[in-house]
């Protein structure tokens, strides 16, 4: 019997089950963004402006290795839902246990990477020598995290895929209070400052991944639960999870090697600049953390349709989702613009610090809505089981874009605003390419449906 919280997603009005399906997602997304809001507003507000420039100098690198392993569960994501929809049990089991030792594995071998070349990774990226300390510590610190979030996001993923989306939701809401009570602990009353915020982060990572883990190991007795004596890793499963999710990692990490070169961008102003650039990067997870649980929800839905051979479903399930991401995304953008001053004032006192601000803010808020197109077209893509060409569609179009323009328009004008303008651009090139794509895949794959 499947537990009452499983949504069978072949059947029913789309437009309410996406709507529903995607709420326990935005609230669990949005609790992930309060995890790193709670580390910049403490530091900002009670270790001072260089702490707050430090932890901000690593939002790139913390982004890369993150969105790697996001991308890798999406692989797990998309597989789980296509097998649970066609009901294959054997299928689905063994693409359960694959993924859970390769999410664990990949977790612990960033571990060792982050914690050995933080510094020199900084170095590179031309880390302000007043930062570079703290912000080296805060990552090294950080990284001892990455096999717990491994764990967190491949259990997200095989929930989601089944349709329970408030299980994770309420696991991560037990993490998120104990984030928040240890930053207020380790910074206010013991003076860690980046320390604090580093340490509480990782302990709250592993109570999420534990709580998670457990939750399947529960369910060993439905198709998706997770049974000891079959943790083993099919080369079949394997490769077909890493079919979909290395791409889908190297296309979040390559986005964040294309934002490293912004970064150096923004590291050529003073240390305000960077201070009000990393308070004002706040407003980018709370945007696309909402947008993308209607990507997640994107993939889940045409997953399971595509598994159960429903190709109307498979199109409006897009629609659809297109059409909430991009609401989602001008609202937030626009809201959060009209709390300007008073949304950086969170995570700074410093008055030059939130008109530094401002300038990414008035850019931005008008553009993420865009970022939808391409990025919803990427999850009915791969929920189609295409990531490579779509991978490779977003590095020409949004990566080496976005590096090319560094060093034309931003080395022309050299001002902030040139800077941050590329980030529309690159999502509309890159956007116009993957629809074209995905049209192609939809026609051709589902021809015979």
């Amino acid at each position: 019997m499947r537990q009452k919280l499983l949504r069978d997603l072949t059947k029913g009005p789309l437009g309410k089950q996406i709507f529903f399906f995607s709420l326990p997602l935005i609230l669990s997304n949005l609790l992930q963004v309060l995890f790193n809001m709670a580390d910049i507003a403490v530091v900002g507000r009670y270790a001072g402006p260089i702490a707050l420039g430090a932890v901000g100098s690593t939002s790139i690198l913390v982004t890369l290795f993150t969105g790697f392993l996001i991308g890798m569960s999406s692989g797990v994501n998309v597989l789980t839902a296509l097998h649970f929809g066609a009901r294959d049990r054997k299928a689905l089991a063994e693409t359960v246990h694959s993924s859970a030792i390769l999410c664990t594995l990949v977790g612990l071998l960033f571990l060792g990477f982050g914690v050995l070349s933080a510094r020199g990774i900084l170095e590179l990226m031309n880390t302000k020598p007043e930062l570079i300390g703290g912000a080296a510590l805060y990552l090294r610190i950080y990284f001892l995290g990455m096999p717990a979030m491994a764990i967190y996001n491949f259990g997200n993923a095989v929930f989601s895929a089944v349709g329970d989306t408030k299980r994770p939701l309420m696991y991560l809401s037990m993490a998120g209070a104990l984030n928040v009570t240890l930053n207020l602990l380790f910074v206010i009353a013991c003076g860690m400052d980046v320390a604090g915020v580093a340490l509480a982060s990782v302990i709250s990572q592993y109570v999420s991944a534990a709580l998670i883990l457990l939750a399947l190991l529960r369910r060993g007795g439905e198709e998706y639960g997770l049974r000891l004596r079959e943790l083993r890793l099919s080369r079949s499963r394997a490769k077909a999870i890493l079919r979909i999710g290395l791409p889908g990692g190297f296309q979040n990490a390559i986005f964040a090697i294309a934002n490293i070169f912004i970064q150096v961008g923004v590291n050529s102003f003073d240390a305000t600049m960077v201070a009000g650039n990393s308070a004002a990067t706040n407003q980018d997870p709370i945007v696309y953390d909402v947008m993308a649980a209607f990507y997640t929800a994107c993939g889940s839905f045409i997953g399971q349709n595509y598994g159960a051979r429903q190709k109307e479903r498979i199109k409006k399930s897009f629609l659809i989702s297109l059409a909430y991401s991009f609401g989602a995304g001008l609202l937030l953008g626009v809201g959060i613009l009209a709390a300007g001053p008073r949304f950086l004032s969170l995570f700074t006192k410093e008055a030059a610090v939130v008109e530094a601000g401002m300038h990414r803010l008035r850019v931005m808020s008008l553009s993420y809505c865009v970022s939808a197109f391409m990025d919803c077209t990427i999850a009915a893509s791969r929920g189609l089981g295409k990531s490579l060409v779509p991978t490779v569609i977003v590095i020409l179009g949004s990566c080496v874009f976005r590096i090319l323009w560094v060093y034309t328009v931003f080395a022309h004008f050299g001002t902030i605003t040139s800077l941050y303008l590329l980030y529309v651009f690159s999502w509309a090139i890159t956007a116009l390419a993957e629809l074209w794509y995905f049209l192609r895949v939809y026609k051709t794959e589902l021809a015979e449906l």
